[in-house]
């Protein structure tokens, strides 16, 4: 298969599995998050075992706030790991990191395809990849992510 098509159908298939991944009635990704002039803001972290490392990432959207305290909470057992398209380039509220998921970009999934798995070492060390073939669009769904708590928002100075 001439290497266009697979890019484009390997570009086809995350669009795809984003539009799954939506739960009924969410934002479509990419669109604004905010519902009304005073949206809340929430942040939550995340590992990916066997790997120590945690990825903290803000969510802006109150559904998807509420949906990620379900998950933290045990009631919500499917749609359990995190999905989202990376913007290149450090946030405060996730040191350590080059990188932080776009808070509109992100939902919840219980299966993925493979091409946008990937431990958070492996996207920091590979973050000049990260949208062409690795990562393709920038959409990163690490499959063995699991959402440990809500933190505090980060201190403003």
């Amino acid at each position: 298969m001439p290497r266009t098509t697979v890019k484009l159908a390997v570009l086809a298939a995350a669009a795809a599995l984003l539009s799954l991944t939506q739960p009924a009635g969410a934002t479509p990704t990419g669109a604004t998050a905010h519902r009304g002039a005073a949206a809340s803001e929430a942040y939550f972290e995340f590992d990916y075992p066997p790997s120590p490392d945690k990825v903290v990432f803000k969510l802006t959207d109150t559904a998807k706030i509420q949906e990620a305290r379900n998950i933290v909470n045990g009631t919500q057992k499917d749609r359990t790991h995190v999905i989202g398209r990376i913007v290149k380039r450090p946030e405060s509220y996730n040191p350590g990191w080059s990188f932080h998921l776009d808070p509109a970009s992100i939902s919840f999934f219980q299966v993925a395809i493979e091409v946008c798995d990937a431990a958070p070492r492996y996207v920091e060390d590979h973050l000049d990849e990260a949208g062409g073939a690795f990562l393709p669009g920038a959409h990163w769904c690490p499959w063995n992510s699991r959402l440990l708590r809500e933190v505090p928002a980060p201190q403003t100075s």
